[in-house]
């Protein structure tokens, strides 16, 4: 049983814990025993105590007859949800140690269906990246080839699913940080709309594209999950959206005969690498044999997406993280003379280099003289943006392309040009900037073995479409289902 249980399924484990072929402890004794033989660096916070307390209440649930439909099943958390359980960093020592009072909601409505937390994730700090290497607590290797990166900024979430450390795991995505470390380390991962999951105790990075989403090995899997996570916060979260929560596997075995999907040409041109383009034409080719149909698109403003998030992004940072400031919670330098040496002082100690250069730009750009000229300017670039979607759609149900121009990089690779890690958010920004439903999905993998994603991306509030799709790829290809090596 013990060499089944990490490769099964939310969906398989679910259904095994229902029928009682093992306990929701034996599922999270197992799990612990394989994060603690790790040297990935995924987890950033383990407490088995804590874990098993929770594991003990979802048999209990259990037992009584009555329990939701994932009780028992474990899960992670990216460390940017806050946690009662177990402290929550951000990736950052600004926050080191912290331990917060509330519990997000997006957590809080796991525990609500009864899954069972595994501690919490890695990832760049304050979300800021797209290689988890700006974590303050070390970098995460990807386990497809430990000398490369899982992607950014929930590469500690992707990476602990493709080596089934866990089976389920929590991201947020800015501007691709579910997307492309899922590509990256093989696995599905999906972005709602922005505003279907709250976005309270989940740690700001930008306020206007922060948005929850699940990450695992299939889609039906990121169905169950998004179907949990997913319900109106309107008095703890202002943007969340009133809609009814949904049942997202509702239409997955549906066929998609028909099923017409848009190819940007904007992302078929130069900068993709060979190998993600053939894995790519690959993917496509099989859509096309389950009837899909296929039509040339144009996004004319996708171009310039990475200028308008890289203005837009650092500008809500440089707001959102003002509060770090030594005064009521979080790191406080020892040593300063007056109030604002010890801001001063604080803030250069407890920031990491991408997360003060981000703030220097966002404030910049916010500044008297440059607001005008930057600022608005690249909001209405973004409508632009999220009308050129809208026009899109008219012609297309859905939208294809690639996640990421090129597969992992190897560690340190772009420690000296941050602009790289910028361009490969290149493809999953315009749907970020846009508020759109967007998800990668395993379509093969290049000719060194590394894994590469298929951007899906959906018109608002579709994302049962997104994952129908891509459940019906799945249910034809097996590339969801490859394991690395030595996991």
């Amino acid at each position: 049983m013990s060499h089944e249980l990490h490769n099964m399924s939310v969906a398989q484990l679910a259904a095994a814990l229902r029928a009682g072929e093992f306990s929701a402890q034996d599922a999270a004794s197992h799990f612990l025993a394989r994060i603690h033989a790790s040297t990935l660096g995924a987890f950033l916070a383990v407490d088995d105590e804590a874990t098993l307390a929770q594991a003990r209440a979802a048999d209990a649930l259990l037992a009584a007859g009555n329990a939701p439909a994932l009780a028992g099943v474990p899960i992670a958390h990216k460390d940017i949800f806050v946690t009662r359980d177990w402290p929550t960093t951000a990736g950052s020592r600004m926050l080191e140690g912290y331990r917060s009072p509330f519990e997000s909601t997006v957590t809080r409505l796991f525990q609500e269906a009864g899954m069972v937390c595994l501690g919490k994730l890695s990832c760049d700090e304050f979300a800021m990246g797209s290689s988890n290497e700006n974590c303050a607590y070390g970098s995460v290797k990807n386990p497809w080839d430990t000398t490369r990166v899982p992607g950014g900024s929930s590469g500690g979430s992707a990476a602990a699913v493709a080596a089934r450390r866990t089976p389920a795991a929590t991201g947020t995505d800015t501007g691709g940080s579910i997307r492309q470390p899922s590509s990256f380390c093989g696995v599905t991962g999906i972005k709602p709309t922005y505003g279907r999951a709250s976005r309270y105790g989940m740690i700001a990075f930008a306020s206007s594209l922060d948005q929850a989403g699940p990450i695992s090995r299939s889609a039906e899997d990121c169905a169950l999950l998004l179907s949990a996570m997913c319900a109106p916060d309107p008095l703890r979260d202002s943007t969340s959206l009133d809609v009814p929560p949904e049942d997202f596997t509702r239409t997955l075995n549906g066929s998609i005969k028909g099923l017409r999907i848009g190819l940007p040409r904007e992302f078929f041109g130069e900068g993709m690498d060979a190998g993600v383009r053939a894995a790519l034409e690959g993917a496509l080719d099989a859509l096309r044999a389950l009837g899909a149909v296929t039509v040339d698109i144009s996004l004319p403003s996708a171009a310039l997406a990475v200028a308008v998030y890289y203005i837009i992004a650092p500008a809500e940072a440089s707001s959102n993280l003002s509060r770090y400031d030594g005064v009521k919670f979080g790191h406080r330098a020892r040593d300063y003379a007056d109030l604002q040496e010890m801001y001063e002082a604080t803030r250069a100690e407890g920031f990491g280099a991408e997360v003060k250069r981000r703030i220097m730009t966002g404030t910049y750009v916010l500044s008297h003289g440059y607001y005008d000229a930057y600022y608005l300017q690249a909001q209405k670039v973004r409508r632009q943006i999220a009308d050129d979607f809208q026009r899109a759609f008219g012609a297309c149900d859905l939208i294809a392309g690639p996640t990421t121009p090129g597969t992992a990089w190897t560690l340190g690779a772009h420690e000296s040009n941050p602009l790289a890690d910028y361009m490969a958010d290149i493809y999953t920004l315009p749907a970020s900037l846009a508020g759109l439903p967007a998800m990668s999905t395993p379509a093969g993998f290049d000719a060194t073995g590394l894994p590469v994603g298929m951007q899906l991306i959906g018109n608002y509030l579709q994302e049962a479409q997104l994952l129908q799709a891509a459940h019906q790829l799945q249910s034809t290809t097996d590339w969801h289902r490859k394991a690395p090596a030595n996991i």
